[in-house]
């Protein structure tokens, strides 16, 4: 009977579809949820509120196939979490529980909110010295060759804290101080990371050899890293910490967070020429990649950056860039969304993951 082959065919494919599943699968709801959060600031709500909803189904979903993953392919869980190319996209875990996080804030769901901040927080700091650890004792001076735009995932993880951890501080009670502290020194570390990932991005593109395989979806996170930083810093300058030591630090970050939005307005036609390098003169086909939805959430980013900024420095031009660029995202999104509807259903007919 044709019934027991076909089942254990879909089982086939259900398994190897879990066995490989991209460990940076999170930034499909990192991507979502920064495009929401900007819609709603935008006073976009019902736009909003639909890839809200999406997220709500999709965030536990990711987990419970990570889950699954880990249970019945654990060697191939093992291999990419032990990887210096992908141990990084892990850190879309903490950068998606935080930016779902945000949008919980954002409609009064402040006690979700605060919950998924500490767990963001929990996992940062495992997956923080987790990933150096790997880069420090299983990486090879061969290996360093694979250092690209992915690694900043770690710095997106990081200022995500800061701009959630600010958001919830005042339901931490005699805590909030303590909060509004530890969200500055992660702002700062996060500013480190960047400095030092981006040196090493920077060597490896401009001083060795670029194939078009080279210049991934992934690179556009070297703009979001800068954006999201932009985007903490933002929402620092508008907290009122009461703190009369952090106050003191008010002009220090007034100045870098300007410099990191210039930063990552710097970059944009830049990563467009690489785009172009790679598909209109090298001829690279154009198809889907679950890494999209890493070239997705830095448009976002930037969009929800620009908003943050014009607010903080009281500078109403910058809303005419968060308007435009938040189309941009979304457009962006919907691209790739239906790229990832074709993949899953030419999956599904062919047995491919």
């Amino acid at each position: 009977m044709p019934a027991p082959r076909q089942s254990q065919t879909l089982r086939d494919k259900a398994y190897a579809a879990i066995a490989n599943l991209y460990p940076g699968y999170f930034a499909f709801v990192m991507a979502t949820g920064i495009i929401s959060n900007a819609l709603f600031l935008e006073h976009q709500p019902r736009l909003s509120a639909l890839l809200f909803a999406l997220n709500i189904v999709v965030y536990p979903l990711l987990w419970f196939l990570t889950g699954v993953r880990i249970l019945i392919a654990r060697q191939a869980f093992w291999a990419d979490i032990t990887s210096p190319k992908l141990v990084f996209a892990f850190f879309t875990t903490v950068a998606a529980t935080d930016v779902l996080g945000v949008g919980m804030n954002l409609r009064g769901w402040s006690e979700a909110a605060t919950a998924m901040w500490v767990f963001a927080l929990i996992l940062w700091v495992g997956l923080i010295y987790f990933s150096f650890g790997v880069l420090t004792f299983l990486n090879t001076a061969h290996g360093a060759n694979v250092v690209h735009g992915g690694w900043l995932i770690a710095i997106v993880g990081t200022q995500s804290l800061v701009i959630l951890g600010a958001a919830i501080a005042p339901n931490l009670g005699a805590h909030q101080q303590s909060a509004l502290v530890l969200v500055h020194m992660l702002w700062g570390i996060g500013l480190a990371l960047y400095g030092i990932f981006v040196t090493l991005f920077a060597y490896r593109i401009f001083f060795f050899d670029i194939e078009p395989e080279d210049v991934s979806p992934l690179i556009w996170v070297v703009m979001g890293a800068a954006a999201i930083s932009t985007n903490a810093g933002s929402v620092l300058i508008l907290t009122d910490t009461g703190i009369a030591f952090l106050e003191s630090m008010r002009p220090f970050i007034d100045g870098v967070t300007l410099i990191m939005w210039a930063w990552a307005t710097w970059w944009i036609p830049l990563l467009v020429l690489f785009g172009f390098w790679k598909h209109g003169v090298r001829r690279a086909p154009i198809g889907y990649t679950p890494m999209l939805w890493s070239l997705v959430f830095p448009l976002g980013m930037y969009a929800l950056a620009s908003l943050r900024l014009s607010l903080a420095a009281d500078f109403a031009p910058l809303r005419l860039i968060s308007g435009a660029m938040v189309w941009v995202a979304l457009g962006a999104w919907a691209l790739t969304a239906a790229g990832l509807v074709v993949s899953m259903s030419r999956g599904a007919r062919t047995g491919g993951t």
